[in-house]
């Protein structure tokens, strides 16, 4: 095996890197093109990131703060909570269509909702249309994170699948960029239409997804689950093997898909969220969500995402110019290094990345901790300025761990029958995480000031201790055989070149 073969044998190990073709895969059509899609499926997390950039973007604008009477406090929490809220109803609907009606069809929803909402927003005269808008938006959100990351990560190559999957979230700063800048282009306008042109143009870059969506296929596992599995070898056969029909790629997927979608359903009768309990296995892959979720929004991020503007004025920085630029290439900044780290994590490991970037951010947090006080004491300004690179460093290490695999990691871990549950898990508790910050985070740093860093300081420590103990290394296994992990013993995996070497599709169905 050659240097692509070991890089194959690290994403999904030895038995699936052995059927692998040969070959770069930019130098075949099919790969090509399935790539494309799964670029275009990125997209659709720009949803979110464009949301908390445009807020912090128009929290700096005179303009919409004039028109709507300078919110504050828990007024403002609330303005920023009811997108999550609108996400928080619609994630349980979302996973239960894509379970029964495939994978694509909650994001059509979701475009509906998109349309609704970012038309309302735009044209919002007053405080209750602008947060209904927003409760819409957040159902779009909704319905594009519960289904999005699933078909990804159920139609990609398998050893693309890793890092197709850790990409996923970081469209979050492709939107965040765009808003950002965006609100700094329309800064200087006199009307309202300096906040509704942001606001409308919110339905920009998942549109831009709009034709890569249209050729993606549906989910092969889904279609093996509704015992459609012609329609999936066809898929299959078409996106993986390239129209050929004696891929040994494709049966050794297609027996290891079924057999192990077989055993799931002769094991448990129903998928429900009370089968998370049943075994340890499953115990732990529900602690490792709900974690997870907790610490994507309660390490200090949610105080910088949502409220930068006024992060900064405690540190005496309050030009809107100054602002939104900080903003702007804040969200450049976290586009890099999470994309970087996404390319990394069939390299390096999902635990490696997990554990530097609690050190990282653990670091830059005590450091801004530090000095936003000595400015609260002293108004030195150099010092105020001092702090916001270590923001930014801070970022750096969100951006290598809790942005790429805050949903890839939860879509591995979980078996078939239960994978949408198990994020839609991670995904509401995000959202309660969310809601208690944007509550809490805008009343806190108004009392307490820089004093309330401190909490998150004690967070970074509590996550990086979860993350050594609790927090298995998931790369090199496949969707299906990802069980061995957690289950152990236990666990229903076709591992084929012990049990079916041979075998073709034709003879298991």
């Amino acid at each position: 095996m050659g240097k692509a073969d070991a890089g194959a044998r690290a994403a999904v190990g030895d038995d699936l890197a052995a059927v692998l073709p040969d070959g770069p895969w930019h130098k075949k059509a099919h790969l090509v093109k399935l790539n494309f899609v799964v670029v275009s499926l990125v997209l659709f997390s720009s949803a979110n990131g464009y949301d908390g950039s445009l807020m912090n973007g128009l929290q700096a604008l005179n303009q919409w703060n004039d028109h709507f009477d300078r919110p504050a406090g828990a007024f403002l929490g609330f303005l920023n909570a009811i997108y999550w809220i609108g996400a928080g109803c619609m994630y349980p609907v979302a996973a239960i269509i894509a379970n029964k009606y495939g994978r694509k069809l909650p994001i059509w929803i979701g475009y509906a909702f998109l349309c609704l909402g970012a038309g309302l927003q735009a044209g919002a005269n007053n405080e209750g249309a602008f947060a209904a808008a927003r409760f819409f938006v957040g159902n779009a959100s909704a319905c594009f994170s519960t289904s999005v990351p699933l078909l990804i990560s159920e139609i990609a190559y398998p050893s693309h699948r890793g890092i197709a999957t850790a990409l996923y979230n970081c469209g979050w700063y492709v939107g965040g960029l765009i808003a950002a800048f965006l609100t700094f282009g329309t800064r200087n306008m006199d009307s309202s239409w300096a906040w509704r042109v942001p606001s409308l143009l919110q339905i920009l870059v998942p549109f831009l997804a709009l034709p890569g969506f249209l050729m993606a296929p549906q989910s092969p596992r889904w279609l093996i689950s509704m015992d459609r599995n012609e329609e999936a070898q066809q898929l299959l056969t078409k996106w993986h093997g390239g129209d050929d029909q004696n891929s040994q790629l494709v049966n050794y997927e297609m027996i290891e898909i079924t057999t192990t979608l077989q055993q799931e359903k002769s094991a448990n009768s129903s998928a429900s969220y009370a089968e998370m309990f049943k075994t340890p296995g499953n115990r732990k892959r529900l602690f490792i969500s709900v974690s997870l979720g907790i610490f994507a929004q309660w390490v200090g991020n949610g105080v910088v995402s949502y409220y930068l503007a006024l992060v900064l004025e405690t540190v005496g920085i309050t030009s809107v110019t100054d602002i939104t630029l900080i903003s702007g290439f804040l969200q450049l900044w976290n586009l890099i290094f999470c994309v970087g780290a996404a390319f990394s994590v069939d390299r390096l490991g999902r635990r490696a990345l997990f554990l530097a970037s609690a050190v990282v951010m653990g670091v830059s947090y005590v450091l801004v901790t530090g000095l936003s006080g000595s400015f609260a004491a002293n108004q030195t300004p150099a010092v105020g300025i001092a702090v916001i690179p270590f923001l930014f460093i801070f970022f750096a290490g969100y951006d290598i761990a809790l942005t790429p695999l805050l949903y890839s990691y939860p879509c591995e871990i979980w078996p078939y029958r239960l994978r949408s549950r198990g994020l839609t898990v991670t995904n509401i508790t995000t959202v309660l995480a969310i809601c208690f910050n944007t509550f809490v985070n805008p009343i806190a740093l108004e009392k307490i000031a820089w004093r309330y860093y401190i909490v998150f300081v004690v967070v970074l420590i509590i996550y990086g201790i979860t993350v050594y103990v609790w927090y298995p290394e998931t790369k090199g296994y496949s969707l299906e055989q990802m069980a061995v992990v957690f289950d152990g013993d236990a666990a229903e995996v076709p591992f084929l070149s012990k049990k079916i070497p041979s075998m073709h599709f034709e003879q298991i169905r």
